[in-house]
């Protein structure tokens, strides 16, 4: 049982975390224009405004609705921002900001009210669930209102005059990680559904590159071509490539000033390719949360890795020393998601919550899992065991990578 100060301890905790959560939130808006509110740049993703009002659809529904037992505030919302409601397409019609914000308010108020008189026992886990849930939309505008900006590819070879320079030594460097058990996964309450339970793993001794891999590293594999060249894709991959006729990645920029950031805006046909191009391959989920496993705790982490969107863009993969895994590694938490080989997937005895679909509809085999998040994660969901899956043809996400071996010899 959870004493009454300790719950007294928590409602603050989690009131503070809703507000802080919110105003992040609400920043990301300020000064927007209509267009950029409604805008749709990619089918695959829904206009930031939709999000906005998502965000407070979800909250009233679990927290008002279901579990304050409340009649629905806003019925004439439910089918426009319910995630299952209207096609992606036809999202663009949407009210205005300030009509979305007074929705948000309005909801918030009665929120803020139940969370004074709601059971903490049987409420905890939904409520750090919806401030992930706003969290995990937050990054989902913030992509959105990054594509609109991506610079367009030239669709050519590039010039034999703008060769890359070898990478500092350091950034070459590989871990050797011992064989034996770790345990994957989390059982703490923040856990969500896909998290848990956690089980015991026994992996062999691999290596693991210490940094995510560079715009210095990648753009080699574009200047030997490694966009022409079949030898490294995979089927899938290469049929991929001659539909989609991509020649960098999405988020590619030329300025020498970034060669030491992490590559993103790739899929995961190109991270694979790239992978075969330099003899290693990807880590597999385990492989990586066993080498990104921590000592700090969660406040420490997030201090001392690019997250939050405090940079607002990547920085360079040696830039927090002080968040290096237990095994020495860099960057894994923040500045860009990396792909794992593995399918997204239930751990033995997962249990859906809170509803089947926000992950068992995805165990599907059709969906890759990314680890570790980026420079616009917000804090509720960095930690070396959160699972992001997208179709490995997605580009769009603040996706890159790490290569790993089963010997060093290999690479």
């Amino acid at each position: 049982m959870i004493s009454n100060l300790s719950k007294s301890s928590v409602r603050e905790a989690i009131t503070f975390a809703f507000l802080e959560c919110r105003a992040k939130t609400l920043a990301l808006f300020e000064g927007m224009d209509r267009q950029t509110f409604c805008c749709q740049p990619h089918p695959d993703f829904s206009p930031v405004g939709w999000h906005l009002g998502h965000i407070a659809y979800t909250e009233s529904l679990w927290l008002l609705e279901r579990s304050a037992g409340l009649p629905c505030l806003f019925p004439q919302y439910r089918q426009l921002f319910a995630a299952d409601g209207l096609p992606k397409v036809k999202r663009v019609q949407l009210p205005e900001l300030e009509e979305i914000r007074y929705y948000l308010d309005t909801v918030r108020v009665k929120v803020l009210d139940s969370l004074k008189v709601a059971d903490v026992e049987q409420n905890e886990r939904l409520w750090r669930f919806l401030i992930q849930h706003e969290s995990q939309h937050c990054e989902i505008i913030s992509m959105v209102l990054e594509l609109p900006k991506v610079p367009k590819s030239n669709n050519k070879l590039l010039r034999a005059d703008r060769k890359s320079q070898a990478s500092p030594d350091h950034l070459e460097e590989m871990i050797q990680i011992p064989g034996g058990e770790f345990e994957q996964g989390n059982n703490s309450i923040d856990a969500l559904d896909n998290e848990s339970p956690a089980y015991k793993v026994y992996l062999d001794t691999y290596w693991i590159d210490r940094y995510p891999v560079t715009c210095r590293q990648y753009r080699a594999f574009m200047e030997a071509g490694g966009y022409q060249d079949s030898r490294w894709w995979s089927k899938a991959g290469w049929n991929w490539l001659q539909t989609e006729q991509v020649t960098q990645p999405l988020y590619w920029h030329e300025e020498l000033s970034g060669d030491n950031h992490p590559v993103y805006g790739v899929s995961w046909y190109e991270a694979e390719a790239y992978s075969q191009f330099v003899g290693k391959r990807l880590p597999t989920e385990a492989e990586w949360e066993k080498a990104a496993s921590q000592d700090l705790e969660p406040e420490a982490l997030t201090q001392n890795c690019n997250c939050d969107r405090l940079v607002g863009k990547t920085t360079a993969v040696d830039a927090y020393p002080g968040g290096q895994s237990a095994y020495g590694l860099y960057d894994t938490l923040g500045n860009v998601w990396e792909w794992t080989n593995s399918w997204f997937a239930g751990y033995q005895g997962f249990q859906s919550y809170p509803y089947i679909g926000y992950s068992q509809v995805y165990f599907d085999q059709k969906h890759r899992v990314l680890k570790g998040g980026s420079w616009a994660t917000r804090p509720w969901v960095i930690r070396p065991s959160f699972r992001n899956w997208y179709y490995p043809s997605v580009r769009q996400v603040f996706t890159g990578f790490r290569c790993a071996a089963d010997n060093k010899a290999d690479s």
